[in-house]
């Protein structure tokens, strides 16, 4: 069962995924957590960036770094809307944090076990990985998305 704290970060991944989906990008939202708040936010850009590699775990690790001063982002939290990619997940490994917490499952991309298993791999950093937490809220976001854009 989620505790109380990954319940209101992955509420404000939902924030940034609906701020995306506002800007007719895929809604994925991510934030990074150290001691217990928000250090920094990110959301899909590719649409607007014309990037591929655009998404919103790449833009709140990057921000995360700028805000602690470091690339290493030790006692650090990811917050993301959907499971991350394989890309992603390992972006996250690289960073160093702690932990990686999604929402919706991806099983078509899914770099955090629905697919692949990126941070179960025997790399020198191990990170936790939690799913599901408002996975019913994130999945509703992106099903809703993707039915407008086939209306």
């Amino acid at each position: 069962m989620a505790n109380v704290d990954d319940v209101r970060f992955m509420r404000e991944a939902l924030a940034a995924a609906k701020k995306a989906a506002a800007a007719a990008e895929v809604p994925v939202g991510a934030v990074v957590v150290a001691d217990g708040r928000v250090i920094a936010r990110g959301r899909n850009r590719t649409e607007a960036t014309g990037q591929a590699i655009a998404h919103a775990e790449l833009e709140a690790l990057r921000k995360a770094s700028g805000a602690v001063g470091d690339w290493r982002l030790d006692g650090c939290t990811l917050y993301v809307t959907l499971e991350p990619c394989p890309m992603c997940a390992f972006a996250a490994v690289l960073s160093r944090v702690d932990r990686i917490v999604y929402g919706a499952a991806d099983p078509k991309f899914g770099g955090c076990g629905s697919v692949v298993n990126v941070p179960a791999r025997p790399f020198n950093h191990r990170v936790a990985v939690e799913g599901g937490i408002l996975a019913e809220e994130c999945s509703a976001l992106l099903r809703e998305f993707f039915r407008r854009r086939r209306e």
